[in-house]
């Protein structure tokens, strides 16, 4: 039998927590900065620029969806809305669902169930 994983207190949450939003922090100011000095504050996708205070709008989405690949040319990057990099982020999670369902109606017949199929094997 498994034992059960040990609940943290709410100050150790807190903690991981601090933990995760400064590692997280630290991760995005190197290729976000990076990111922003090498292209133009304007969404890729819908076209709105960015300055001042608005800017912290913008994100570095990263085209092939790896947020360790972050080649110094910058290939991998595309600057987004917040808006824009969400929907980004949407359309993959959908097209994988697609997926997922599309090969479970392949093992499945098509079209309605019928329930007295194999009445006659019965007999």
């Amino acid at each position: 039998m498994t034992q059960r994983p040990k609940l943290l207190s709410a100050a150790e949450r807190e903690t991981v927590r601090a933990a995760l939003h400064r590692d997280i922090a630290k991760r995005n100011a190197g290729y976000r900065a990076k990111a922003l000095k090498m292209f133009p504050h304007v969404c890729g996708s819908c076209a709105r620029e960015f300055e001042g205070k608005r800017l912290k709008e913008l994100t570095v989405h990263h085209r092939d969806h790896d947020h360790n690949n972050n080649p110094p040319d910058g290939s991998n990057w595309e600057m987004l809305c917040i808006y824009c990099h969400d929907h980004e982020h949407e359309k993959l999670i959908n097209a994988k669902h697609r997926r997922f369902s599309e090969s479970d109606s392949k093992s499945s017949k098509p079209g309605l169930a019928t329930p007295f199929e194999n009445l006659g094997d019965l007999s």
